[in-house]
């Protein structure tokens, strides 16, 4: 056979892509494919139509048209043979197989077609080896993602080793000028301190808010008896939650080699935790609870770890409420450990779950988000696990029947955006689903299946997705999970604020924000 040209149009004949195989002017192709659509009557059943010169061999695909155009004298079907190949590959790149998404995947699906056709002549290739010449595997490639992504672990591991002296040296040159209240909310991190909370890797950014005697002078408004607080030294201590100059001249030094460093404190928020958090309405005096769930368990069941981190921030806008107290409770059984700041009343806090400055002459700050509460929970019990996962590949002649299905364990959740990712084998097509509940989408080039759930509940703590592909059952690990939801894991709770002398109750906002962090099944 002889293929002059592949092309694919819409029903009402406009060209969307167009792949000529022999040389032809431009003027000829487009008359070619302004003809095709005069030539092609509504309800007829071939798949082929012919004119003086040449011959027209398509087939439908939902709104477009698949379209080869031949010599009069090649071989029909040879012609059809290749109008199937060519109608397969369309569907690798293009998921909704609509207009826009053709012109999106223009490039990628001219590539494919000159894997199939080569100066008009077919090759003898199949779908999976088109999708690995398009891919352009290297070894090569590989080594160097390796290599580089060991360098930026190094680069994290190396600044947060300095980062953690400059802390431990700022706290002891702290310690030496003594006196007064000068230790500030901001002297601790996310997850930092020795108060029996484990550093962690990923950290919320600490904030500066007690270094100046007027953030945190008395309530009374008029000048205050305390001597004034040293004006900050310009020196070369480092001011918490920036990067000290040994820090950027190290991660500069890495980009002028052409790496990339990816700030390892800087929040992670999803698009649907922006958008809970823009939905909420904030009054004078905030509370936000952000829960951070990092949880790894076996394939064949069991749970290896899971560590759940939180925080209590409050914010405060207006200047009537600088002396306020909170009242929080957590009706949960679980073996939480709580940490207070150390300017926060621990022992009141420990009677009667009340959050308030333990100098009650103290104010808090203005403006500024303030981590007053701190909680964590590592257990390996595997029924508090929120969400149980449950991967079971079965091996059949070449391909594996996968079914995987979630179970809710914690009734009182209501989890929001859920996402079950599976990897699967590349180079072996997209799966074919058999069953599923809720939406799934199949990304080809980073060749996972991503199970889609917009809320799962007590209404549907139970779901199931079964599909075929080729492969062994190793190749669909680990899976991972993302969600996002407005209910504390630990039950963690703001029950009322009021003013600290008068007791009197205020108005008051709050928010709840628990996400997965990390969530393997591996």
């Amino acid at each position: 056979m002889v293929l002059l040209a592949a092309a694919v149009c819409t029903k009402q004949g406009k060209a969307l892509v167009s792949r000529q195989f022999v040389e032809m002017t431009r003027a000829r192709i487009e008359g070619l494919l302004a003809a095709f659509s005069k030539l092609v009557g509504s309800g007829k059943q071939h798949t082929f139509v012919e004119t003086e010169s040449v011959r027209y061999v398509y087939q439908p695909l939902e709104q477009l048209y698949m379209m080869l155009v031949t010599t009069k004298t090649s071989n029909i079907l040879e012609d059809l043979e290749t109008l199937r190949l060519f109608s397969k590959v369309i569907p690798e790149y293009c998921h909704s197989l609509d207009e826009q998404d053709v012109l999106d995947n223009s490039f990628d699906l001219i590539f494919a077609f000159d894997e199939i056709v080569a100066l008009g002549y077919r090759e003898n290739v199949n779908l999976a080896q088109i999708r690995t010449f398009t891919e352009m595997d290297s070894y090569e490639e590989k080594v160097y993602e390796a290599i580089r992504k060991s360098q930026e672990k190094e680069a994290r591991d190396e600044m947060k080793r300095k980062a953690k002296e400059l802390q431990l040296a700022k706290r002891d040159a702290r310690r030496g000028h003594g006196g007064g209240f000068t230790g500030g909310f901001g002297s601790q991190d996310y997850h930092g301190g020795r108060g029996g909370m484990a550093p962690s890797i990923e950290t919320l950014p600490p904030s500066d808010i007690m270094g100046s005697s007027s953030s945190y002078g008395h309530a009374g408004g008029g000048p205050s008896s305390r001597q004034p607080s040293r004006p900050r030294s310009s020196g070369s201590a480092m001011k918490l939650g920036k990067k000290g100059k040994d820090i950027d001249s190290f991660v500069d030094k890495l980009e002028q080699e052409g790496e990339k460093v990816i700030n390892p404190t800087a929040p992670r928020q999803s698009t649907a935790v922006s958008k809970l958090s823009s939905a909420v309405t904030k009054s004078s005096v905030h509370l936000k609870t952000i829960e951070k769930l990092s949880l790894v368990a076996g394939r064949d069941g069991g749970l290896q770890s899971m560590e759940l981190q939180g925080i209590l921030h409050l914010r405060i806008s207006d200047p009537d409420y600088r002396q306020v107290k909170v009242a929080v409770t957590h009706q949960t059984k679980m073996p939480v450990q709580f940490q207070t700041h150390p300017n926060i009343n621990k022992a009141v806090f420990g009677e009667q779950g009340m959050l308030g400055m333990k100098d009650e002459g103290k104010s808090f700050p203005l403006n500024q988000d303030i981590g007053v509460l701190k909680w964590r929970l590592q257990t390996t019990d595997e029924s508090l696990m929120p969400l149980s996962i449950n991967c079971w590949p079965s091996e059949n002649a070449g391909k594996c029947d996968v079914s995987i299905e979630y179970e809710l364990l914690q009734e009182a959740l209501e989890l929001s955006d859920v996402v079950i990712s599976i990897p699967v084998p590349s180079g072996v097509g997209a799966p074919v689903i058999s069953e599923i509940d809720g939406e799934y989408h199949y990304d080809n080039r980073k060749h996972v299946l991503e199970w889609r759930l917009p809320v799962v509940d007590g209404s549907n703590g139970t779901g199931k997705a079964e599909f075929t592909i080729a492969g062994v059952a190793g190749d669909f690990f680990p899976v991972r999970v993302a969600f996002v939801s407005t209910h504390s894991y630990c039950n963690m709770e703001v029950v009322s604020v009021s003013q600290a002398q008068s007791s009197e109750a205020v108005k008051f906002s709050k928010e709840i924000i628990f996400t997965a962090d990390k969530y393997e099944i591996v």
